[in-house]
C-alpha cells in the first residue's frame, strides 16, 4: 500500500479501487539533471483501470493555481488481460477541461502488466511514458499502476517553480465525477468524515485554503497541541495547503521540494502532525529501485 492507501482511509472512492490515487512522486532524473520525472501510482490491486476515468497530472506554472500543462491518461477496455493507454497533452484553457482532451502524444500504447517494462518516446524525443504494474515505492510489498512521463525540466516553465497535482475523475452518465486528488503524502487522513473527505477530493486546489485551513488549524491543535499561530506557520512552511507539491528545479529536490522514491515522508508527517514529538522511524521506503526510467522496480 501508499501513503495515501485506502487501507488508511475508510475505503476507495466510490468502493473502486480503479479510482484510488496512491502517490505522486516529482524528481529530476538520475541522469540527465535537464530532465524531471513525474510518477502518479494508482489502484492499489494493480489490475485493469478503469475505462471510464482520466487520470490526470496537472501542472501550475504561474501561481494562480490553475492548471496551464496536464498530462490527460486514459484507459481502454480490458480485453484477456490486456489493456491500452492513451496519453493527451493539454494546455492552457484545454488544461482545464474534466474531459481528457489535447494533443495526442501517446496513443494505443500497451499497459504492462507484467516484469518487463514498455517504455515509449515521443516522436520528437521530449516525452518518455510509462504506464504498468509496478512495486509500491512506499509499501515493497505491495503493487501499484505506475503512469510515468520524464520530460525536459524547461518545459514545466518553472519560474521559479511549479505546482503540480494529480486527480481522476470518473463520467457517469455523461457528467464527470471528481473522485480523488492527490498533491501532498497522507493527506487524506487530515479527514475522519467520508463526507468532507470527498468534498475535499471534488475541489479545485485554488479554494483549499479558503475552505479546508480551519479544519487542519483543529487537526493540528489535536494531534500536536499546536497552538493556532503555530499551525499556521507549520502549514505555511510545509505548504501543506493547497494541497500540491511545489518543485523548484534549482533547489535540491526531496519533500516538501517535489518528492522522490525514497523521501522519507511518513516520518515527516507524523513529525508535522505531532509538532516533532513523535518520528516513524521503522517506517520507511526501501526495496530495489531500477537506476533507468521508470525507476519503480518490477511488481
Amino acid at each position: 500500500m501508499s501513503t495515501d492507501f485506502t487501507g488508511l482511509r475508510r475505503g476507495a472512492p466510490l468502493g473502486d479501487p480503479r479510482l484510488d490515487l496512491c502517490d505522486l512522486y516529482v524528481f529530476p532524473s538520475p541522469n540527465d539533471p535537464g530532465r524531471t520525472a513525474l510518477i502518479l501510482t494508482a489502484n492499489p490491486n494493480a489490475d485493469a483501470m478503469h475505462p471510464d476515468a482520466v487520470y490526470r497530472i496537472a501542472i501550475d506554472n504561474d501561481g494562480d493555481l490553475r492548471n496551464d500543462i496536464v498530462f490527460n491518461f486514459t484507459f481502454s477496455e480490458p480485453v484477456n488481460g490486456r489493456q491500452k493507454v492513451d496519453v493527451r497533452l493539454a494546455l492552457q484553457a484545454e488544461a482545464r477541461v474534466d474531459a481528457a482532451v489535447g494533443s495526442e502524444i501517446f496513443g494505443g500504447l500497451d499497459v504492462s502488466f507484467e516484469d518487463e517494462p514498455h517504455l515509449w518516446r515521443s516522436r520528437s524525443g521530449s516525452f518518455s511514458f510509462f504506464a504498468g504494474a509496478r512495486t509500491d515505492a512506499a509499501f515493497p510489498d505491495s503493487k501499484v499502476i505506475a503512469m510515468a512521463v520524464e520530460l525536459p525540466t524547461a518545459y514545466l516553465g518553472a519560474a521559479p517553480d511549479v505546482r503540480i497535482w494529480a486527480r481522476c475523475s470518473v463520467n457517469t452518465d455523461g457528467t464527470w465525477r471528481h473522485v480523488d486528488r492527490v498533491g501532498h503524502p497522507w493527506v487524506s487522513g487530515f479527514f475522519p468524515d467520508d463526507e468532507e473527505l470527498a468534498e475535499f477530493n471534488a475541489d479545485e486546489p485554488n479554494r483549499d485554503q479558503g475552505r479546508w485551513m480551519g479544519h487542519l488549524i483543529d487537526v493540528l491543535a489535536e494531534t500536536g497541541g499546536y497552538t493556532r499561530t503555530e499551525a499556521i506557520d507549520a502549514i505555511a512552511i510545509e505548504g501543506t495547503l493547497p494541497d500540491v507539491l511545489t518543485y523548484n528545479p534549482s533547489k535540491p529536490a526531496g519533500y516538501p521540494n517535489g518528492r522522490g522514491l525514497r523521501d522519507d515522508v511518513a516520518d515527516y508527517r507524523s513529525r508535522f502532525l505531532t509538532n516533532g514529538r513523535t518520528t516513524m522511524t521503522d517506517f520507511a521506503p526501501g526495496g530495489d529501485f531500477l537506476p533507468d526510467f521508470p525507476y519503480l522496480s518490477a511488481p
